[in-house]
C-alpha cells in the first residue's frame, strides 16, 4: 500500500468512526418512558414504532400485563411510582387512579378534535381515551354442533342448564373485560338481580380465565364451546378463519374505555406530555382502528368484520366512576362466591 492511498484512507476512516460515535451518542441520549399498559401484544409494535419515528429521542419501555394486574400493581406503587405513563389501560382503572390523586390532569395537542364522552369529563381531563372496548361472546358453530348446543341471543340464554360446563369467561379481578361484563350486569339489572343472574351463570362456567383473549382463543380452537371475551379479540378470532360466530347479547354490552394518562411522579413530564399528544393524535387513531370498531377520533374508524353496524348503540349505560368507586367490593364479593372455579395462576 502507497503512502497516498494510506493517507486519504486515514481521514475516511475517522469520518466513518465519527458518524458512528455520533449516532451512538444519539441513541444513548433517548429518554426511556415507562409506560405501564395492558394493550393487545398484537398492538403494541404498531405503535411504538410509530411513536418512536415521530420521536425519535424518546423509547417506550412497556410493561404489559392484564387490566387487572396492571391496577393493581399501581396501587401496589402507590407510595412510590415506577410509571411515567399508563396507556390502554381501562377508564375504570384510571378514574381509580384519579381518586387516589394519582395522575397529572393534561388535555392533549388536538384534544378538541376527540369525542368528549370517551375521556374524563374534568377539565383538563385525568385521562384521554383511546378507543371503547365492549363485551362480546365468542360461539364456535362446530363444537356447538357436536354437542346440539343452540346459537344464544342473550345474556340469560347463557345461563340456561343446556350451557352447562360449556362458557369460559375472563376472571374480573385479572381482566379489565371480566371487569367490565360483571359492573354492567350489576348496573343493568340492579345489584340483587345481578348477582341472582351471576349465580345462575356460575353453574355453566366450566373457568374462569385470566384474560379477556383467552376465552374466545379457547372458543376458537373448540377447547369451549362458548368464550365469553371482547371485540377486538373476537374480530382477531374471526379474521383467522376459526368457525366461530360473534354473538352480541340483545340487552346490550358491557364496556370500558381504553386511556391514556400522565402520572403526577414522572420525573419526564415533558416527553410524557408528548406521548398523551400522540396517542390522541389522529395518526395513532388510525392505528387503533386497525382493532377497534370504536375509536376516540371520529371518522376514523372502519367496519370491522363481524362486528354490527349498531354496535356503539348496544352499548350500555356505563358510569365508569361508580365502577371505580366500588371495585374493591364488588371483587371481594365476586371472589367469595366464584372463585372457586378460576385458572390456576
Amino acid at each position: 500500500m502507497d503512502n497516498e492511498t494510506t493517507t486519504r484512507r486515514i481521514p475516511m476512516a475517522l469520518c466513518a468512526a465519527a458518524l458512528g460515535l455520533a449516532a451512538g451518542m444519539a441513541h444513548a441520549q433517548r429518554t426511556p418512558l415507562l409506560v405501564y399498559t395492558a394493550l393487545e401484544t398484537d398492538s403494541m409494535k404498531a405503535y411504538k414504532t410509530a411513536f418512536e419515528k415521530a420521536n425519535p429521542d424518546i423509547e417506550i419501555k412497556w410493561v404489559r400485563d392484564s387490566t387487572g394486574i396492571i391496577t393493581a400493581k399501581l396501587m401496589a406503587e402507590k407510595a412510590n411510582p415506577q410509571a411515567d405513563v399508563v396507556a390502554g389501560v381501562a377508564a375504570s382503572s384510571l378514574a381509580l387512579l384519579d381518586q387516589e390523586g394519582m395522575l397529572q390532569p393534561y388535555q392533549p395537542k388536538g384534544f378538541e378534535a376527540l369525542t368528549r364522552t370517551y375521556s374524563d369529563s374534568k377539565n383538563p381531563p385525568a385521562w384521554v381515551g383511546m378507543d371503547v372496548w365492549a363485551a362480546a361472546i365468542c360461539f364456535n358453530t362446530v363444537e356447538a354442533k357436536k354437542r346440539g348446543l343452540p346459537k344464544p341471543e342473550s345474556w340469560k340464554d347463557l345461563a340456561k342448564p343446556i350451557y352447562k360446563g360449556a362458557i369460559v369467561m375472563p376472571h374480573p379481578a385479572s381482566s379489565g373485560t371480566g371487569f367490565l361484563d360483571v359492573s354492567a350486569w350489576l348496573q343493568m339489572w340492579g345489584e340483587q338481580d345481578g348477582w341472582k343472574y351471576m349465580d345462575a351463570l356460575h353453574e355453566n362456567i366450566a373457568q374462569y380465565q385470566h384474560s379477556g383473549s383467552k376465552p374466545c382463543k379457547a372458543a376458537g380452537t373448540g377447547e369451549f364451546p362458548i368464550g365469553i371475551s371482547f371485540e377486538f379479540r373476537a374480530y382477531q378470532v374471526v379474521k383467522s378463519g376459526a368457525p366461530v360466530e360473534l354473538v352480541f347479547p340483545k340487552e346490550g354490552l358491557g364496556w370500558d374505555i381504553e386511556a391514556t394518562a400522565i402520572m403526577k411522579t414522572t420525573k419526564k413530564p415533558e416527553q410524557a406530555k408528548r406521548l398523551a399528544d400522540w396517542f390522541a393524535s389522529k395518526e395513532a387513531n388510525q392505528i387503533t382502528s386497525n382493532w377497534w370498531a370504536v375509536v376516540a377520533y371520529p371518522g376514523v374508524a372502519q367496519k370491522l368484520k363481524g362486528i354490527p353496524d349498531n354496535y356503539e348503540q348496544l352499548l350500555v349505560k356505563n358510569d365508569l366512576n361508580w365502577a371505580a368507586k366500588n371495585r374493591e367490593r364488588i371483587l371481594a364479593e365476586w371472589g367469595k362466591r366464584y372463585e372457586g372455579k378460576s385458572e390456576a395462576k
